[in-house]
């Protein structure tokens, strides 16, 4: 509508007010087996933090802000969004259970390599939604539509996996807070980078090591200035400040691996303000990535990406 003249330019990045203060949206494909103990991570840190509860939130340069637990206070209220990737097993069913058990008597939470809470969390009605895509669309896809419908503040994505410590998510707060520009825009992007050289990448073969070192060289010579600077654009652990959702997302195209790195360059080229967040990150076991197949595919795929960069595909006029 802005680009016939229909309504300003100005208004063609609007967004509908924050419903509640953080949105965490999960892209999930045959996760039956990690999303519940990512879950109640996940649950365990939201509730603690942004529940209406009245208890200060330690995830803010202001804690001070969010301490009066009012329903209508900006600064309390949570919500996750499930996005099954055309799932083929049980991770609706599950994830659905989980809402149920945990709106009346939370059950166990299931071993494995997630913090838990001491004791189990109740959630209210509403704050877990699910969205089922009927294909498979690829986690760019599935990260994508969840974000549209996303009701926070802040909106951040992460794996349903449960690789990334989930109480970092304050310190990804932080430096959003800390990086806004003067219409509230910031992209906090976690980061595995301080991590190299610890068991968690040493262990890894040598192959995917290799791999790994050529994509980031990739990303440096191939994307734009600041995007390169980022040493570790594929981390699934990245928060938006809702303002910041109307230059980035209407203006997706990838929905394979390489969408990490279309969101940091549409950022840039939006000038708005990006920081790289150390965070805390485990290996999970399960993981749906073919190390070469994959690892081509994301060379194709950002080689596409510079190319339709270059030929103004992305332009905003």
């Amino acid at each position: 509508m802005a680009r016939r003249g229909q309504i300003p330019q100005e208004e063609a990045y609007q967004v509908t007010d924050a419903e509640v203060f953080m949105s965490l949206v999960v892209p999930a494909y045959n996760e039956q087996d990690r999303i519940p103990g990512m879950l109640e991570e996940a649950v365990g840190y939201l509730e603690q933090q942004y529940g209406h509860h009245g208890t200060k939130s330690k995830s803010s340069s202001n804690g001070s802000l969010q301490a009066s637990g009012r329903q209508g206070d900006p600064r309390r209220g949570w919500e996750i969004i499930i996005v099954s990737d055309g799932s083929r097993d049980k991770t609706v069913e599950i994830v659905l259970d989980f809402a149920r058990t945990h709106y009346v008597k939370p059950a166990p939470t299931p071993k494995g390599p997630w913090d838990r809470p001491s004791t189990p969390t109740t959630i209210t009605p509403g704050a877990i939604r699910v969205v089922q895509l009927e294909q498979n669309r690829g986690k760019g896809g599935a990260v994508t539509h969840g974000m549209r419908h996303a009701r926070g503040q802040y909106v951040v994505f992460a794996d349903a996996d449960g690789a990334s410590k989930f109480s970092d998510l304050g310190k990804l707060v932080v430096g959003s807070e800390k990086s806004k520009d003067k219409l509230g825009r910031a992209v906090a992007v976690g980061s595995r980078a301080h991590m190299v050289g610890t068991d968690a990448v040493v262990k890894r073969s040598r192959l995917r090591n290799l791999l790994m070192r050529a994509f980031h060289l990739g990303i440096w010579l191939l994307t734009t200035k600041r995007t390169a600077q980022i040493k570790d654009t594929q981390c699934g652990f990245k928060l938006f400040t809702r303002p910041a959702l109307p230059y980035i997302i209407p203006y997706m195209h990838s929905e394979g691996w390489i969408f990490d790195v279309e969101m940091l360059m549409l950022a840039e080229s939006a000038e708005i303000p990006m920081v790289e967040v150390p965070v805390g990150w485990k290996e999970v076991t399960g993981s749906k990535l073919n190390v070469v197949k994959d690892s081509i595919g994301m060379a194709v795929g950002l080689g596409l990406l510079r190319i339709c960069w270059g030929a103004g595909i992305y332009s905003r006029e």
